[in-house]
């Protein structure tokens, strides 16, 4: 366990495993992790039925939020990516885009600085539904063909599909969901892991324990800039996973993209 002075830095593994809260030992065990998803999903069900139950001609306070996500990704991913047709995937889009922004916005806020989505099994599951949808639309698109097409793409010369439909089917079923869980793994692991080291950091310098005292202002304002670095971050990885999630789906529906 490394020591800076008198402030001594806490292992890797120990800002990621959280002891359970209640129910440990069993099936049912919660722990900060689950208690955040829990805390985001009511969080959306409080956001979404306020802003829903007496809508006015003219928007205003948490209508006006709600509006501006739904035309958002009703128009910016489902109607842009998956088409104009395809407005039934819009809430499954806006749900997916919103759960994953709830989660990531622990990230930064005071006295949490935790985001679920930095342990596997959120981004896992989310991307293993994604996975789901976007099978069962190019089996109900397209039949069999919807396989077929992508392990004998037309137009490759018969020789090569020795090459690449085993290529094909790897890209398929294991690329596919494992890159969309592992690209928001990572970016939330890697910006949980630098803000926890700079706020420790601060710390570090703030007990004057240590010759770097002295840089305490640079390292509040570093704090301050990474903080604002990594909410563009947290904001943009629920975009990319809704993005992709719908390209995914597009794909699915029209063979021809």
């Amino acid at each position: 366990m490394p020591v800076l002075g008198a402030f001594t830095f806490p292992p890797i593994d120990e800002i990621f495993r959280w002891k359970d809260i209640w129910f440990s030992g069993t099936p049912f065990a919660i722990n900060k992790t689950a208690l955040l998803v829990i805390i985001s999903s009511i969080l959306i069900l409080v956001l979404m039925i306020g802003g829903s139950r007496k809508m006015k001609l003219q928007p205003s306070g948490v209508q006006n939020v709600v509006e501006m996500t739904y035309e958002f990704v009703d128009n910016g991913i489902t109607k842009d990516v998956v088409g104009h047709d395809a407005g039934r995937f819009t809430p499954f889009l806006g749900t997916l885009f919103l759960f994953i922004l709830f989660l990531n916005l622990w990230e930064i806020i005071p006295g949490i600085q935790f985001p679920p989505t930095s342990r596997m099994g959120i981004p896992g599951y989310l991307a293993i539904q994604t996975y789901v949808i976007y099978l069962v639309v190019g089996f109900r698109a397209q039949g069999f063909k919807y396989l077929t097409g992508h392990l004998f793409p037309p137009g490759v010369p018969k020789a090569l599909y020795i090459l690449v439909t085993p290529i094909e089917f790897v890209q398929l079923f294991l690329v596919r969901p494992f890159s969309l869980a592992v690209r928001l793994l990572a970016n939330m692991m890697a910006g949980h892991i630098l803000l926890t080291a700079v706020a420790l950091l601060c710390a570090a310098t703030w007990t004057k324990s240590i010759p770097e005292a002295p840089l305490l202002p640079f390292l509040v304002a570093l704090n301050v800039a990474v903080i604002l670095f990594e909410l563009l971050v947290v904001v943009l990885q629920a975009y990319i996973f809704t993005i992709l999630t719908a390209v995914y789906i597009a794909e699915s529906k029209h063979p021809e993209h």
